[in-house]
């Protein structure tokens, strides 16, 4: 039944809160110009009617507890409820950033701390957690990226892209300064080898590259990639929005990777769906460490401080430092995980998305047989043969017929076994 109107369960004489009188209460002299001519006219209701009554109208939204996932890999990971209440603490939400130092060693701490985990499951030499979005991340990357360049003489014009990069990869290269190259798949809907050997010239910075790409597949010549890239004095830049099926795995710095952005709010428990807040920390191998933006969060004998002593860093890229709220709730999933628990993860996160190809890849068309990573994906070309018109309805009991069957398996879980739906 439709949600009623909170007019339409309005009672005359119900209150939702009577404020308690004193003894001198209506004798308070008051200018006339100050009191109310008319009614206000709010609807009268108990307090728990209008509780019921907002809590109702709340579930007509889509959300992650009543729903699928409706923002890809931003919501492809689980969010506990653990980590919205320490990230609730007003030791987190109430600090300000101007306060000093001394007075937020423990928030120091956490910045610090996560900054290392960050660096020992992807490899690099250091992270910088500043950057607040995964396209601020990428951005921020390539700034450091241009600044390395600029620090050997030339910063030089282009970015190569695959046409499989992340959509935000194009617009973070003009940002940064930079011409887009974009280079075309092969038939795996893999890199193609050939053409990024003829492409890439000493002009051109880095390739960037999301590994597994947008089409859930790994790039499994990364090593060749790598030696073709930093044979011309290129950089080669890792997107992480799909870190979430490398964990514990394999780690991107190993693979020949020299920048990489992380998805906190994707990969490490934020809560998405509504398009923020988010996080983009990049790492970064030793030869890049300088440039990093300041502040950096520095432990010098048991004191944590917020170290601007940099000289060659591309400088601030955001008023503070980072989204930090987002910060804790991966803090926090990082922790109660640990290294076997990441590695987990990863796991589920590859086998689910392969059940979801076996189970649909007799309905759909599937252009790339191989094993998936954490994500498959479809066309709907065999479905033209239907047209626009005509057997609409038919088309839609035959889709909706093959989701009940693949959707009955995860409906019939609990919320607490949810950590198999990475």
């Amino acid at each position: 039944m439709a949600e009623k109107l909170i007019f339409e369960i309005s009672q005359e004489g119900k209150r939702s809160f009577t404020m308690p009188c004193w003894d001198d209460c209506g004798k308070i002299d008051l200018d006339e110009k100050f009191l109310r001519k008319d009614e206000i006219g709010l609807a009268q209701v108990s307090e728990p009617e209008i509780v019921r009554h907002y809590v109702n109208m709340s579930t007509l939204n889509h959300h992650v507890d009543k729903g699928f996932y409706p923002l890809g890999s931003c919501t492809m990971k689980y969010n506990p409820k653990v980590n919205e209440k320490l990230a609730s603490f007003e030791g987190f939400s109430e600090i300000h950033p101007y306060q000093p130092d001394e007075t937020i060693q423990g928030v120091l701490k956490i910045y610090h701390d996560l900054a290392d985990m960050l660096c020992k499951i992807s490899g690099f030499d250091k992270v910088s957690l500043q950057p607040v979005a995964g396209a601020h991340g990428e951005w921020t990357g390539l700034k450091v990226i241009r600044a390395y360049h600029k620090s050997n003489g030339n910063p030089r014009r282009k970015i190569i892209i695959p046409d499989t990069a992340h959509g935000t990869n194009p617009a973070s290269i003009v940002m940064a300064g930079y011409e887009v190259v974009e280079l075309k798949s092969n038939a795996e809907g893999l890199v193609d080898i050939g053409e990024l050997r003829e492409k890439f010239d000493e002009e051109t910075a880095a390739f960037m590259i999301t590994n597994p790409n947008t089409i859930g597949l790994f790039e499994k010549n990364i090593k060749q990639i790598a030696e073709i890239v930093h044979s011309k004095g290129g950089l080669l830049y890792m997107d992480g929005a799909n870190f979430n099926a490398l964990l514990g795995i394999v780690r991107p710095a190993d693979l020949g990777f020299d920048v990489m952005h992380y998805n906190l709010h994707k990969t490490f428990s934020t809560p998405h769906g509504g398009g923020g807040p988010g996080s983009g920390p990049i790492g970064v191998v030793k030869k890049l460490e300088k440039f990093l933006p300041v502040p950096d969060v520095t432990e010098k004998e048991g004191k944590y401080f917020l170290d601007y002593e940099k000289p060659e860093s591309i400088g601030k890229v955001h008023s503070f430092y980072g989204n930090f709220l987002v910060i804790v709730r991966a803090y926090v999933y990082m922790k109660i995980l640990g290294s076997d628990g990441l590695h987990k993860v990863s796991e589920n996160a590859i086998i689910n998305a392969n059940y979801v190809k076996k189970m649909l890849e007799d309905t759909f068309d599937l252009p790339y047989k191989q094993n998936c990573m954490h994500e498959v994906v479809f066309s709907g070309e065999n479905l033209a043969q239907f047209g626009n018109t005509g057997c609409g309805q038919e088309t839609s009991r035959f889709w909706h017929s093959r989701a009940d069957n693949l959707f009955s398996a995860f409906g019939s879980r609990s919320n607490d076994d949810r950590t198999d739906r990475n």
